[in-house]
């Protein structure tokens, strides 16, 4: 079962309004959902969307009048709001984490803990798998994945140990993959398997996942009510560093630097910062250790107009 992770911090950010409505951007298996849809009443309803076809599949299994579910991307956000008639929202959040029925199944192939086809797409009927990828990939895309998404040292030698293998044979299965990193991986963290970053890279990479992030919040932010709350929980530093960006900017008033202005007079900018980043508490990550990489911030919308100017590009992802 997925444990949804800082399921109460997440409520207490979003401050809830019982009439109001609200997103669940990440839906996975309905753990955030649920716990916002106890704290509405009959008038309050609940948009959530996810990408993954089993998703889908758990959400037919809500019976409530007040939830109606999308099956799209993130960048689909504005447009699952129009069709569900929504013009603003009180609040959203946004579970960035892969879900644990994605990690366990191996079917999947986005764990190499047991053997299975090498696909890691969030949604399998789009786009190209992983093994795909990796059979016509140029290897010096290969290693700028591995490193810039991996923040693998030896993305080098993995991209040239993969260039050599398919040669020989298709990478097809999660097990293969893993075999031939572990070779080209001289030295890992202890507790770390060798294989571990570049699943993650090849799995951020097949999904546009820090795309998909970026598209996302300037949408969010268009798409808030004021006084509303956006709360993003991410896992990695990666998606992190754009969300932290993205709010860092969109709460800085937009005037030019050397405008000589009182503090009275600054402009209003259209996000607010609320409190300081979230992880999970050792209780939490002692009930599920995927929860120990957890942070979640938290922004609220104010009456200023939005233009999506400042938003993060993807491309900064191996930039500082």
């Amino acid at each position: 079962m997925h444990q949804p992770v800082l399921v109460q911090e997440a409520i207490q950010g979003l401050a809830i309004h019982a009439d109001g409505t609200y997103v669940d951007g990440t839906f996975g298996r309905g753990g955030h959902s649920d716990a916002i849809l106890q704290r509405l009443d009959r008038t309050g309803r609940l948009i959530a969307l996810d990408r993954d076809p089993q998703a889908a599949e758990a959400a037919r299994c809500i019976a409530d009048p007040r939830f109606r579910f999308f099956h799209c991307v993130f960048s689909k956000l504005a447009e699952a709001l129009d069709a569900a008639g929504v013009a603003l929202a009180q609040g959203m959040l946004f579970d960035l984490g892969v879900s644990s029925p994605q990690l366990d199944r191996a079917e999947r192939g986005f764990s190499f803990r047991a053997d299975g086809p090498l696909d890691m797409r969030m949604d399998p009927s789009s786009g190209i798998s992983a093994a795909q990828w990796l059979a016509q990939a140029e290897q010096q895309e290969i290693e700028e994945v591995i490193r810039g998404y991996g923040e693998e040292r030896f993305a080098k030698q993995i991209a040239a140990a993969i260039v050599a293998a398919r040669l020989r044979e298709p990478i097809r299965g999660t097990r293969q993959l893993a075999g031939l990193v572990g070779q080209a991986v001289r030295t890992r963290e202890p507790g770390q398997d060798p294989a571990t970053r570049t699943f993650q890279a090849l799995r951020i990479h097949v999904n546009r996942e820090l795309e998909e992030v970026s598209l996302m919040l300037p949408q969010a932010v268009q798409r808030l009510s004021p006084g509303g709350r956006l709360v993003v929980i991410s896992f990695h530093s990666l998606e992190d560093r754009i969300v932290k960006r993205f709010f860092q900017a969109a709460a800085r008033p937009d005037v030019p630097a050397r405008l000589p202005l009182r503090a009275s007079e600054m402009p209003q900018p259209p996000l607010r910062i609320v409190g300081r980043p979230v992880k999970a508490s050792d209780a939490e990550t002692r009930r599920n250790p995927r929860a120990r990489s957890a942070i979640l911030r938290v922004a609220e919308r104010t009456a200023a107009p939005y233009v999506p100017h400042n938003r993060i590009e993807p491309d900064a992802r191996w930039r500082n």
